[in-house]
Parts: C-alpha cells; structure tokens; sequence
C-alpha cells in the first residue's frame, strides 16, 4: 500500500460562544474558528483524517503540510506508522522538534492511525489495547472574555449544559471571583492565562488567586518552557501548576517532569506527534506519578484522536472542549459533548465520517 496524495484543508467557522468574540484562534483577525484538516488518500482507496495544531498560526501549519511534509509522505507505505514517522522526523529534523513543521507531522500521524483503523476494521481504541470507557468527562475551555460579569454569564451558560469543570483563559483576580461567585463550591474551576506573568507577578497572583479553590493554574509564566520557574511556583504558589501545550516532543516533557515543573502534565497530540507521542507521553507521566490531562481545544479529527487516546488509557481524564458553538461542525455530533459528556466513537479508525461539503463549503485555502 502507497500514499498516493496528501491534501491540507485550511477552513474557518463562525462561531458563538455567549460574548463578544476573539479573533484568538484566526490566522488574520476573521472572527472564525481556524482549524487545518488533512486527508491522506492511498492506492488501496482508504482514505485518512488528520489535524495540524493552528490556533492563530493555521496558515503556518497549512503551508507546512503542504510544502515540507506532504512532498515526503507520498510514495510511502503508510502501515507501518513508527518506522514512517521516525524518517520523516529524521529528514525535517532541523525544523520539526517544535513548531508548525511538527503540527503537520502530528496531523499526518493521526492520518495514519485513521488509515490503521480502517484496514483493521477496528476503532483506534482497539488498536491501544481497547477502549476502558464509552463515555469521557469533558470541560468547558471557555474563550477569554475579560469583563467580570460576561465571564459570570458565560460560565452559567456552561453549568446549564452540565459541565462539571470549567476553565478559564483569564487574567485578573477579579473574573476568576465573578466565576467562583457564580458557579458556587462544588464546580471545579481551572484558570489558564497563557503564560501572561514573571516569577514575581504569578507568585502575587498565586496569593490572590488562592482563596477561589482553583482546581489548577495552567501556563502562568513566561516563557513557558522556564521549568525551574514553574517547578518554583510549584513549591511556592500554594495553587497545582498545570503546563505542556507548548511542548514540542516527549524529551520536552521528559525534562520537565524531571525539573518538577507541573502537578498536571498537557501534551497536545495535534502538537507533539500525534497518537504515536500521546502515548508515549501517557507512559512518561505514567511512571512519574505526574496526572496528565490533555491540551486539546479543537474541534476535529485531533479531538476525535483524543478521545480515542483517554479511551484506552487506564487512568480517568478529562478532555478539553473549546467551549464554542460552531455553526456547523465537520466531524459531525460526536465531536461535541452532551451533558458534559463526550461518546467515545466506535466505528473504525477515528469512528467520524468528515463532511468534505462543510470543508469546502468554509475552505479559505
């Protein structure tokens, strides 16, 4: 079997989320959910579903899978994923240890475990070991909204749809009280300020933040790969420090684990090589004693991947949901929680079937 092309669909989809809207996740300030979606088609007519890591560099990823990556990919034999991707990490080394040449090849990866899937006639869970769970938890990532009492209103929006966690991308002491003040003790609150303050500044915030309980805080510091600082804020903050969206491979995590950077472990499979290096990083943290919890606020295959991942892992995590709604959505109902709950897809390979007419129907590139 042959990889006979390898197409990177750059799409972008309104979208509400019960406040004024951020052009965080858009490549060039559309008020649109950006994401890359990638299909790699073989000559055996099995057809696979891959997505690149975006947010606000989409294109980057875009052009990444279709000038770097799919080039090298076409020809190869895409069933033996390891020995594939390992060449092609070998051959872009000098530019995919991090970054979007690494998106792409993650997207790419979870290509070829839907491909892996499809032959076997079997969801990707049963391929991990077999899936422990139907259902998943999932929390709602709230989008930074800033004003007290949008943030308030939204988070009511998320407890009415029975979330039972929900996360913050705030930055005052002030938004995460009018969360707290509106959702009461018992709904775990997480807070994510995308590495917005020094050493000095996040260890005050950690003291004002400490009285709202938070269940982590996520990338407090800049830069974000400073793990003797976090491993600091760690031991000083008095609040469990969540990091590793920004992780580019497993010897990244490794290292930072080792440092006593983070409580709570979150590599980003879109980001860090795909369900191959998820699972790998499972294991890392497995063996540290480190919880880990995916970075995964997405809204196509690299969920659907996800999902399949915290499936077959034995230990019982949450999975991130960007909470948006899209209007409309190509990987069609299972790629949204209900009741806070996700469905773990069983049909073979990522167990979605992607409406091409919705990527064409929102394809910018």
């Amino acid at each position: 079997m042959k990889i006979t092309g390898v197409e990177s669909f750059l799409i972008g989809i309104p979208y509400e989320h019960g406040a004024p809207k951020s052009a965080l996740a858009t490549s060039d300030g559309r008020l649109t959910q950006d994401a890359v979606y990638i299909r790699v088609a073989t000559d055996a007519g099995i057809t696979g579903w891959g997505e690149a890591f975006g947010f606000g560099g989409c294109l980057m990823s875009h052009l990444a899978m279709k000038r770097v990556i799919a080039p090298l990919a076409i020809g190869c034999d895409p069933r033996d994923i390891p020995a594939l991707m390992t060449d092609l990490y070998r051959r872009t080394q000098g530019m995919s240890r991090n970054g979007p040449v690494g998106f792409a090849l993650s997207g790419l990866d979870i290509a070829l475990w839907d491909i892996a899937g499809k032959i076997a006639g079997k969801p990707i869970h049963a391929l991990l070991g077999g899936a422990r769970r139907q259902t998943i938890q999932s929390y709602a990532s709230l989008l930074r909204i800033g004003a007290p009492d949008m943030v308030a209103k939204v988070c009511n929006i998320a407890r009415a749809r029975g979330y039972q966690h929900i996360k913050l991308h705030e930055r005052t002491t002030e938004a995460v009280a009018a969360a707290r003040a509106a959702l009461g003790p018992d709904i775990g609150v997480m807070l994510d300020t995308n590495c917005t303050w020094d050493i000095a500044r996040a260890l005050e915030m950690c003291a004002q933040l400490r009285p709202y309980n938070l269940a982590w805080l996520e990338e407090p510091i800049f830069p974000p790969d400073d793990f003797a600082g976090l491993a600091r804020l760690r031991r000083d903050g008095g609040i469990p420090i969540a990091a590793g969206e920004n992780l580019g491979n497993t010897m990244d995590l490794q290292h930072a684990i080792s440092l006593g950077a983070f409580d709570i472990a979150q590599p980003d499979l879109a980001k860090m090589g795909g369900i191959t290096e998820m699972w790998k990083a499972l294991d890392i943290a497995r063996r540290a004693n480190v919880r880990l919890e995916p970075h995964s606020p997405l809204f196509g295959p690299a969920l659907i991947a996800t999902l399949h991942v915290l499936a077959a892992t034995p230990e019982d995590t949450l999975c991130e949901f960007y909470f948006a709604d899209l209007e409309h959505t190509p990987v069609g109902p299972l790629g949204t929680p209900r009741d806070g709950m996700f469905t773990v897809p069983s049909g073979p390979g990522l167990g979605v079937d992607i409406d091409e007419a919705l990527l064409a129907r929102y394809r910018i590139e």
